[in-house]
């Protein structure tokens, strides 16, 4: 089955032709003729299987047909996402598909000027890609009008929820068309997402090309045992034994991420950091140097997982492993996409190896940590690790919110 047995246009299919865009992915065969009825739509599939073509092509094609027949004007499709990085990658895949379309794309996020984005609004926005921050401010300071609205995106609404944007986008859903078609796209869908859905979308088509949760079956998955204080160690002797270029690595906190950083850059190994706190032009520069093969390691938190788009990205190394089990199947993402091959590496000492356990619960998986020779792990140190209590789902929960435990109040004194 090809592009055009799907119904869309001409100028589409031929845009798409222009790409290299033959065969359609399993989640654009179920998605894309939905999408084009205008029904709500649930839909997951791993990442890197063509998820924002898979509404992208669809939506394009409405607002193509609403401007020739100049039945509706202003704002038509609002596409919301967790991160600064997807906004823009998401953005860039409108520009894309449309190209030689008289079809204005706008990508709004905080962390930047919104004097440069409110300029490109007013030369017109057909479709306009935001994070919920920055759309808030839009809206709150009526610098926008979403009356028009006919289509609400939320591109990987479970990190969403995570974030802790659930409140924004209430706030924002209170300003939006009560009649309106609603798409949730995602790699991972959780109990949160399934209530939020009820609320949102009404008769959705649930869409699952892949088995709930899983990972990519082209990414082989390697657990290596080891201590603490050895993994940079053997971080660094991966990479540099094996002469691996542009190895994406994760780590839980920005500290950390810079801390290994630096350990990586005095190991010979161009490395760069890459999380929340470093400005939006930081973040681009170093990012494009990694794209272009500049840096040859990226130490990145989760705000990474689901922003980096490289095509050819081979290696991603897990110097930590999440919290949240789902993330684990958004940062081994970043590789094996659009069907090529790719290693994703987990290092984990004994005291994670309940996070591994989560992580095998929720992809269906058993993994077998291996031993590499010179930096197996100390047995004594494993024995004590397994007597240590194994944090509360409600620690794990605040520790990775960045809250600190409650003290607890002394009680006054009875005289």
């Amino acid at each position: 089955m090809n592009f055009a047995s799907l119904g869309l246009h001409q100028d589409i299919l031929n845009q798409v032709n222009t790409l290299g865009y033959i065969t359609p992915t399993p989640i654009q065969l179920a998605a894309i003729p939905v999408v084009l009825m205008g029904k709500d739509v649930m839909a997951g599939a791993q990442t890197g299987t063509g998820k924002t073509a898979a509404f992208a092509l669809p939506l394009l094609q409405r607002v193509r047909h609403n401007k020739s027949t100049k039945s509706v004007e202003g704002i038509q499709v609002l596409v919301l996402t967790p991160t600064r990085e997807l906004a823009q990658q998401v953005h860039a895949s409108f520009v894309k598909y449309g190209q030689g379309m008289p079809i204005n794309s706008v990508v709004a996020y905080g962390g930047a000027s919104i004097n440069v984005q409110l300029d490109a609004l007013q030369q017109g926005c057909d479709i306009l890609v935001a994070t919920p921050g920055r759309l808030l401010e839009l809206i709150m300071k009526k610098l926008i009008n979403v009356s028009a609205l006919q289509t609400l995106v939320l591109d990987e609404a479970d990190r969403m929820l995570d974030m802790g944007f659930i409140i924004d986008i209430q706030r924002i859903l209170k300003s939006l068309p009560q009649t309106r078609q609603t798409l949730f796209f995602s790699a991972t869908f959780n109990d949160d997402i399934f209530a939020l859905s009820k609320t949102l979308l009404k008769e959705p088509q649930l869409i699952e090309v892949d088995s709930r949760n899983t990972t990519a079956t082209q990414v082989e998955q390697r657990i290596y045992a080891v201590d603490k204080k050895r993994k940079s160690a053997l971080l660094s002797f991966l990479i540099g034994s094996k002469n691996w270029q542009q190895v994406l690595i994760f780590t839980r906190t920005k500290q950390g991420a810079d801390e290994l950083a630096n350990e990586m850059q005095k190991d010979g190994i161009a490395t760069q950091s890459f999380h929340g706190d470093k400005s939006q032009g930081a973040r681009e520069r170093v990012l494009a140097d990694f794209k272009a093969g500049k840096v040859r390691a990226l130490v990145a938190t989760d705000v990474a997982a689901r922003g980096i788009d490289i095509e050819q990205l081979q290696y991603v190394i897990n110097h930590e492993l999440p919290y949240n089990a789902e993330d684990y199947i958004h940062r081994i993402g970043r590789t094996g996409r659009a069907g090529t091959k790719g290693l994703a590496i987990s290092l984990v000492t004994e005291a994670e190896r309940y996070l591994l356990t989560d992580i095998e619960k929720l992809v269906g998986e058993q993994f077998v940590p291996q031993w590499l020779p010179g930096f197996e792990p100390d047995l004594t140190k494993t024995l004590e690790a397994t007597k240590k209590r194994e944090p509360s789902k409600k620690e794990l929960r605040a520790k990775a919110l960045g809250l600190t435990k409650p003290s607890k109040k002394k009680p006054k004194r009875k005289y």
